[in-house]
């Protein structure tokens, strides 16, 4: 049977602990990520600086209740 309850991971990149969906990295396809990482390798494949990378996660921190 599939739960809900968020699980506490620990991003493998950045070493933070987060809770909810993981991200895929794009780096193999199969490691698990926290969603920051995830955004940022999508940034970075689109050319975006890690200045504006900054800006916009923290954009969707704010508009997003984790």
């Amino acid at each position: 049977m599939k739960t809900n309850a968020a699980q506490e991971r620990t991003c493998p990149l950045c070493g933070r602990l987060y809770s909810g969906t993981p991200a895929l990295s794009r780096a193999d396809n199969e490691t698990l990520i926290c969603p920051d990482c995830g955004t940022r390798q999508a940034l970075t494949s689109i050319g975006v600086c890690k200045d504006e990378q900054d800006k916009i996660i923290s954009i969707i921190h704010s508009h997003c209740h984790e």
